[in-house]
């Protein structure tokens, strides 16, 4: 299973400010871009980023037949926040850790969790579950089926009705080339050769970053969530719009978020758990 050395991530208010103009924040939205604002603040997605050292490639190649970065997709994602309010600065150290590696006969798909912790107590500040699918690795005689792991891996399927909130926002089209200054580097998001490469006609966004934005969307509208799981479901161009649609029902939102301009899916199978609500009954 995919395990490794511990990343440290050392990040201060500039960093945060940073990835809050990433996930598209406004001059005028001074508790995102601020650092003096009484009211200033981490989206609670910056969870994310704080594990991405640019090592997966080291630890997936030894575990997977056929192995290469170029067939890799991001499947799903899982975070927890386990400290609020989240430390507007500090030094985290996050622990790997493999959870399944299930081979799909074609493809394979590894999921590894992510605990992250302040450096200098050890209190829990994240918990993250990244899935992944490989093409071309499977076949490797493994199990063809993942476990259920509550939040983790629920369907989270909208229910048969108007949603109870929506938020739309256009993207710039120069989104991308500030999300990946907050620590994804991949050129697909960036650098039209490698985009073309790859089987796109231009840059696409960072997948983390759109969940970002959806992440806002539902932290602007119902506040704090302890947990949030989505599913990558298709691309989006910088430049493009984002809406993201909310049903709620007591401490569960379920969500989702379309590309308006061609009425595909970016984020499915999502959803929070929020902070100080009744349980769903």
């Amino acid at each position: 299973m995919v395990t490794g050395k511990s990343i440290k991530f050392t990040y201060t208010k500039k960093d945060v400010i940073l990835y809050n103009l990433g996930l598209g924040a406004k001059r005028t939205d001074l508790s995102l871009v601020f650092e003096d604002s009484p009211s200033f603040e981490v989206l609670p997605s910056f969870g994310v980023i704080t594990y991405n050292d640019g090592s997966l490639s080291q630890r997936l190649a030894p575990l997977l037949p056929n192995f290469s970065y170029k067939r890799l997709l991001h499947g799903e994602q899982y975070l927890e926040i386990r400290k609020f309010p989240i430390p507007v600065s500090g030094a985290l150290v996050s622990y790997p850790a493999g959870i399944e590696l299930i081979d799909k006969g074609k493809a394979a798909v590894v999921v590894t969790a992510f605990r992250t912790v302040d450096a200098s107590t050890g209190e829990d500040i994240f918990y993250n579950e990244q899935t992944v699918f490989v093409r071309g690795s499977g076949g490797f005689g493994g199990a063809s089926k993942g476990r259920d792991r509550g939040p983790a891996t629920a369907a989270n399927q909208p229910p048969p009705r108007a949603p109870d909130a929506s938020i739309i926002e256009k993207t710039s089209e120069d989104q991308a080339a500030i999300y990946r200054l907050s620590g994804d580097y991949n050129p697909l998001h960036i650098d039209p050769e490698t985009a073309r490469a790859g089987g796109f006609d231009r840059p696409i966004l960072h997948g983390l970053c759109v969940f970002g934005i959806a992440a806002k969307h539902v932290y602007s509208t119902y506040g704090p969530f302890r947990n949030i799981k989505v599913r990558f479901a298709g691309i989006t161009i910088p430049g493009q719009t984002l809406k993201t649609e909310m049903w709620k029902a007591g401490a569960t939102v379920i969500f989702q978020t379309t590309v308006v301009e061609t009425g595909k899916l970016a984020i499915a199978a999502a959803a929070v758990e929020l902070i100080g609500e009744p349980a769903r009954l």
